[in-house]
């Protein structure tokens, strides 16, 4: 979609509310990032067989460039009926990514605690999935929030909260998506009957403990008409074609997460775990390679992170853990991550180490304008060797990343 289009659209469609009837709230946020690498493997060494670790385009390079120009408007219509739309003029749209619009719903309060919410929006994965990228910590997301939370999907979601929230209080939401996440971003109509089924509840204790869990349940995006979408099969020790098919990519998350806040002090812990799926396909609308080793492959993931604020100043560390083949499980007569006669090890189990300072300009208004420095140390085996190098390759980075949130 045309992105000078989207932004004309979205301007008449701005200057057009009858803003004396309705409440309507303009927000936004933008980030520009310097990233520069501390290893030239990071731009010259192919990804390792298997692609499975998640690396930015930024991180290839030493380069400036506007990570999120985010732009949102929300509102009450009437009483009990809300809006809110957001969208990301920064993107790049593609298949995988069709339009800079990245949330957009309705949301019907009919009573205190109940709420429907209906449209395009996340997908209510992971702590910091959920959160906006403006009170992030560190200037990315773990890997399990950026490679499984981070993503939208269109469908419906209730929930309910109780309790107190300056004491304990909950919520706890049941939801319903198309399942198009890992194939057009969430941003599309369903393409089978499929659907992917959340589970999320939440807890509060006042402002100092949070905690909760969540589920997702799902399968493949892959169109089901009459038995036409091709699975594939590369042989050898594989499963039948048919089962393949019927394994339908199945795709699951269960999570939970702790958070221990004051004012000075910040401590958080995330684990998941569950089925790579369709995120990993097996089945496409013409035979594509396989892209795991197993069908009913798991991953495992957790962070801890912790951080101590005084006045303007953050200082935060995050050890980072991802195991994309938790159970070792392959088809093949043999390791296939071990090249013996190369002497690499590519099983896709990666952790990162960031170490991060920030700046706020207003002390307790840490979002409205700050400056983040991170450092992240990567595991090395993600990255192919390349002339006379040997062994698993890998790189770190270091990042400036400048914010401002209105």
């Amino acid at each position: 979609m045309n992105r000078s289009r989207n932004l004309g659209l979205a301007a008449v469609l701005i200057t057009g509310l009858p803003l004396s009837a309705q409440s309507v709230k303009v927000s936004g946020l933008v980030q520009v990032w310097y990233t520069q690498m501390l290893d030239n493997n990071l731009r010259l060494n192919t990804a390792a067989p298997g692609g499975y670790y998640n690396l930015r385009s930024e991180f290839r390079e030493n380069t400036f460039s506007i990570r999120r120009t985010e732009i949102k408007f929300s509102g009450n219509i009437l009483p009990g009926v809300d809006f809110e739309a957001m969208m990301d003029p920064s993107i790049s749209t593609s298949t995988s990514n069709p339009t800079i619009l990245q949330d957009a719903a309705i949301i019907l309060k009919p009573f205190e605690g109940l709420e429907l919410k209906a449209g395009q929006f996340k997908n209510l994965q992971t702590y910091e999935g959920v959160k906006s990228s403006s009170e992030l910590i560190f200037a990315e997301r773990s890997q399990l929030g950026r490679t499984l939370g981070d993503k939208r999907d269109r469908g419906a979601a209730l929930s309910f909260a109780f309790g107190d929230p300056k004491g304990f209080a909950g919520k706890a939401t049941v939801a319903v998506f198309n399942g198009m996440n890992d194939a057009t971003s969430g941003k599309a109509n369903d393409t089978n009957a499929a659907k992917d089924f959340v589970g999320r509840l939440e807890f509060n204790l006042g402002k100092t403990h949070t905690f909760g869990a969540y589920t997702l349940q799902g399968g493949t995006d892959v169109a089901d008409k009459t038995n036409t979408a091709i699975a594939a099969n590369p042989g050898g020790l594989w499963p039948t074609q048919a089962t393949i098919y019927d394994n339908k990519d199945k795709t699951t998350n269960l999570g939970a997460f702790y958070v221990f806040e004051t004012g000075s002090w910040h401590v958080s812990a995330e684990i998941m775990t569950g089925l790579l799926g369709r995120r990993y396909a097996t089945l496409a609308a013409t035979a594509p390679a396989a892209k795991r080793e197993h069908l009913d492959q798991k991953f495992l993931g957790y962070y801890l992170t912790g951080a101590y604020t005084t006045g303007p100043h953050t200082i935060a560390v995050r050890y980072d853990s991802l195991n994309l083949n938790q159970g070792d499980d392959w088809y093949a007569s043999s390791n296939p991550y071990i090249n013996a006669a190369a002497g690499t090890d590519y099983a896709p189990e990666y952790t990162e180490i960031t170490a991060g300072y920030t700046y706020a300009w207003i002390p307790g208004k840490v979002k409205a304008a700050n400056l983040k420095v991170n450092y992240i140390a990567r595991s090395k085996n993600f990255l192919r060797p390349r002339g006379t190098q040997t062994g698993e390759q890998g790189g770190n980075s270091l990042v400036a990343a400048l914010q401002v949130a209105f």
